[in-house]
């Protein structure tokens, strides 16, 4: 019982220090580069799509 303290603890530790380095700039600047890729990769797709049907 006690190595499932000891991995709860560390565990526990160990995402504490995460939360408390990652600010809201870092969250909207990831939301932003998600957003900008899947459109990047929606608009690539359809051109894709469009040039295959053309041939």
């Amino acid at each position: 019982m006690k190595l499932n303290e000891i991995r709860a603890g560390t565990l526990g530790g160990t995402l504490c220090s995460i939360w408390a380095s990652i600010t809201l700039g870092d969250i909207l600047q990831t939301v932003v580069t998600a957003v900008i890729g899947t459109v990047a990769s929606y608009i690539v797709s359809q051109l894709l799509h469009r040039n295959k049907h053309k041939h």
